[in-house]
């Protein structure tokens, strides 16, 4: 990215084209709240949800309104690949050059927060130290090969989408091991991205097609002619055999 900011204003103004319908659907925005609350929750007493309630009708949420971009797409454990997981992200536009993302195991009411991923522009990323640049993974792949999508945005907008996203860097770390836990014990894990065919689970990324109704070979074909950037080779630091990850220590406590 040398002339474009992280997401340009082309970009945005074709998302704005969208504002209409997206005004209209928020007046069902409370009921499909409400619905969604009724569903979470298992073995709440009514108290609770009455206090859910009142919180879902009452209470302004601000950085939750401004999410504004569903993706998903695929990580893996930054010390091991075969550790592969979905990731359902639900990122904030912060500004030109960061956007900071929540992720879950799911688009469902129900589903689990396993992480966070912040996005800067190719610009930010030269400018970090050398050991920062460890935690990050690049984008090129997730979208060039169609495994990162925009469920429901239309194709205009999704490629607009991307063809600003392809060169960008992530820094993604998972607070739920829920491949191994239903519980969120342990440490924030460092996760990565693919850079290559083969590397990903085929049977994984085929389920997921056709549970939210896209084709990752499609989105490829379509994709194609999306230039490929340059790598900073300081970035998918696991490429060099070595990787980083989060470890727990006793430390001495300071006053």
């Amino acid at each position: 990215m040398t002339s474009r900011h992280l997401f340009s204003s082309e970009h945005r103004h074709t998302f704005t084209a969208f504002g209409a319908g997206a005004l209209t659907a928020a007046g069902l925005g409370l009921a499909k709240k409400v619905t969604a609350i009724m569903k979470t929750g298992k073995g709440h007493s009514a108290k609770h949800r009455a206090l859910d309630f009142a919180s879902a009708t009452a209470q302004p949420k601000y950085p939750l309104d401004a999410i504004s971009t569903y993706l998903n797409g695929f990580h893996f454990y930054a010390d091991d690949m075969g550790r592969q997981v979905e990731a359902t992200h639900f990122c904030t536009h912060l500004r030109h050059d960061l956007h900071q993302c929540v992720i879950y195991d799911s688009n469902a009411a129900d589903a689990r927060l396993i992480g966070i991923e912040y996005i800067i522009s190719a610009e930010k990323f030269a400018t970090l130290p050398e050991d920062e640049k460890k935690l990050w993974h690049s984008h090129h792949y997730e979208v060039k090969s169609g495994m990162l999508v925009a469920p429901g945005i239309p194709d205009l907008a999704e490629r607009s989408y991307f063809e600003d996203l392809v060169s960008t860097y992530g820094k993604t770390f998972h607070t739920w091991q829920h491949d191994k836990a239903d519980f969120p014990f342990g440490i924030p894990q460092l996760m990565m991205g693919f850079t290559d065919d083969g590397q990903a689970d085929e049977n994984a990324t085929r389920e997921r097609d056709e549970r939210l109704g896209v084709s990752t070979p499609d989105k490829r074909r379509d994709r194609a002619d999306i230039p490929m950037p340059d790598v900073d080779p300081a970035a998918n630091s696991w490429q060099s055999g070595r990787s980083v990850q989060t470890t727990l220590e006793d430390v001495d406590f300071t006053r």
